[in-house]
């Protein structure tokens, strides 16, 4: 899950690691702090992915949760491991940096100026890394509110979608009518989330 940061986990997302943890499924995570899906913060994934597969001896394929910035976070060590990833769950995801937080918020967090990490910005960002996830059949479902100003839908899930379609990649999206970048109940609260995090946490445990 991501990401674990002060406060977040929030209480609010209690009902869906519960009935995750009543289906025998582990929940992990690790505060990279504001890394934006850079290479230190990815490294930090791949530390705790060793430690809960080989020293706590969970399944290698977990399934991944991803929320809000999350998702440049888990996308980032997911496009370089992809054959780790059972699937891929997002509530309302940031999938692109130029969106979010922007390349000039962001660059700080790569060591590289604004223009370094414009001109490199197809290396790092999730909308654009795809390729290995597809290849892989790694299954992905989001939520994501048609209002959304913070992480806007068209150019983060919506995009996303379009690309990993091209690509041959399995993807729904399910679009919140009316729905911002907030806190209501119904995106923790989410059946088919919690559905699709238990049917494919189970079936990477199984390969």
């Amino acid at each position: 899950y991501a990401p674990t940061l002060p406060r977040l986990p929030a209480q609010e997302e209690a009902w869906m690691f519960e009935c995750l943890l009543a289906a025998g499924i582990a929940i992990a995570g690790i505060d990279v702090g504001e890394s934006y899906g850079s290479p230190a913060g990815t490294r930090s994934f791949e530390a705790l992915y060793r430690h809960l597969t080989t020293v706590r001896g969970y399944a290698p394929k977990p399934a991944l949760l991803a929320r809000s910035r999350g998702g440049l976070m888990l996308y980032s060590w997911a496009s370089q491991h992809p054959e780790a990833v059972a699937a891929i769950a997002g509530i309302y995801p940031v999938c692109n940096l130029a969106s979010y937080p922007g390349i000039a918020k962001a660059a700080p967090a790569y060591g590289l100026s604004p223009d370094q990490l414009s001109a490199q910005l197809a290396n790092y960002n999730p909308i654009d890394r795809l390729g290995p996830l597809a290849a892989a059949q790694v299954p992905l479902l989001h939520i994501h509110g048609d209002r959304d100003t913070v992480v806007p839908l068209e150019s983060n899930s919506g995009e996303l979608a379009k690309r990993y379609a091209a690509l041959r990649g399995s993807i729904q999206v399910s679009i919140q009518e009316g729905r911002g970048h907030d806190m209501w109940i119904g995106w923790f609260q989410s059946q088919p989330i919690t559905d699709f995090l238990i049917e494919h946490a189970h079936l990477g445990a199984s390969r």
